[in-house]
């Protein structure tokens, strides 16, 4: 499990094609710092697994290597990167750290494109203070996102500010800009998305509820479609009490 906190801008150092699929050689000082052969680093928000040996990582080069099967190149903008593309990277989380962004599994649900940047105010300086981009996303994840929910971005957890049918905005800080991918990427190009996994959670248990069965029970009616109060048979009472539930005689 990722945040969404990008930990460091890394950058692709080689790309070997081994039949469909692919391994990948990234520069990370940062993420290789006490990384481990088989450890979880997210590239562009993709959960690749560290598979130098121990004397390769021991040597310090501050890079590291994943392997990229096809199907992560299919569903994903991997396929896209080159030798020289600056990626965002993040390691998996610790048990027991502070969850900065959001819980992001580092598996993506489908790509996007950017399809508009529309700079924000300014500061006194005339430095850019924010920043909304406009991204696509397919109709089969539209329906997971809300406005002020999360999603993730390229590996980055953002805001959503407007949900669309096909598109979404979110806006960002300065911060963002410079530390991550989202800062230079051009209108055209692709990202990965990823949506807050509770709301897929959520769906799959809903759709999976079912009602007790519950035989002796009358008929409810539907609060809205209520029935003539012609329709309303008269309640039964006890023997010696009227319809009012005030003590009478008995007949």
């Amino acid at each position: 499990m990722f945040t969404g906190i990008i930990e460091e801008l890394g950058e692709v150092v080689s790309i070997e094609e081994i039949g469909d699929s692919s391994r990948i050689r990234l520069r990370g000082p940062v993420v290789c710092t006490g990384a481990r052969h088989g450890d979880s680093i997210a590239v562009n928000g993709v959960c690749l697994t560290v598979v130098d040996s121990p004397a390769e990582l021991a040597a310090g080069t501050g890079e590291f290597s994943a392997d990229v099967m096809a199907e992560t190149l299919h569903r994903s903008s991997l396929g896209e990167l080159a030798p020289g593309s600056r990626v965002n990277l993040e390691r998996a989380m610790a048990l027991g750290a502070r969850l900065g962004g959001h819980l992001v599994q580092g598996h993506v649900d489908a790509t996007g494109r950017l399809l508009s940047r529309e700079p924000g105010e300014r500061d006194a300086a005339g430095e850019l203070r924010w920043e909304v981009l406009r991204f696509s996303l397919p109709g089969t994840i539209s329906r997971y996102l809300v406005e002020k929910g999360s999603i993730t971005v390229d590996g980055v957890s953002l805001t959503v500010v407007e949900a669309a049918a096909d598109s979404f905005t979110v806006s960002l800080i300065p911060t963002t800009l410079a530390l991550t991918t989202l800062g230079a990427k051009a209108v055209g190009e692709g990202v990965n998305l990823e949506v807050d996994v509770l709301a897929k959670y959520v769906e799959r248990l809903l759709e999976s509820r079912t009602l007790p069965d519950f035989p002796n029970l009358p008929n409810l009616p539907n609060p809205s479609n209520p029935p003539h109060p012609s329709d309303l048979s008269s309640p039964s009472t006890p023997s010696g009490l009227p319809v009012d539930g005030t003590p009478g005689e008995s007949e």
